[in-house]
């Protein structure tokens, strides 16, 4: 675990890279309730001009909040999490997709640290002006 008084401003976090693959994405269907057929059925998803299935949102956004976890030691320190969605996350049934996360130190205020992110997948940015408030 970090040491919470030594964080500063322009701290860069470890590189976080996620691999999901089409085994990942049913699972989350289930423990989410989003069965949505973009997630799952190739063919259903480029017919609706999609590349391939693809990651759910929701469970991206949550892959590129793992950084934040475990740089900080404690996720229960984690007190906001705010993104868009840029790009869709493409998985392809042979070795799937990886997703790298990088993040820095952009302000500490009253005892609140405020994280920028940065998650792109095969070079585009999946998630834009991602930012996570963590209780020092």
């Amino acid at each position: 675990m970090i040491d919470l008084t030594r964080i500063s401003v322009g701290d860069q976090l470890p590189t976080l890279t996620v691999d999901v693959d089409r085994a990942r994405l049913i699972r989350y269907a289930g423990a989410s309730g989003d069965f949505n057929v973009i997630h799952w059925d190739e063919r259903f998803a480029k017919s609706v001009g999609l590349p391939d299935v693809i990651a759910h949102g929701m469970w991206t956004m949550g892959a590129a909040g793992e950084i934040v976890g475990r740089w900080i030691g404690d996720a229960s320190r984690i007190t906001g999490y705010s993104t868009r969605f840029s790009a869709p996350v493409p998985v392809p049934y042979e070795g799937g997709a990886q997703i790298e996360v990088t993040g820095f130190v952009k302000s500490i205020d009253d005892g609140i640290a405020t994280v920028d992110l940065t998650a792109t997948a095969g070079g585009a940015k999946v998630l834009a002006k991602t930012s996570v408030t963590v209780r020092l």
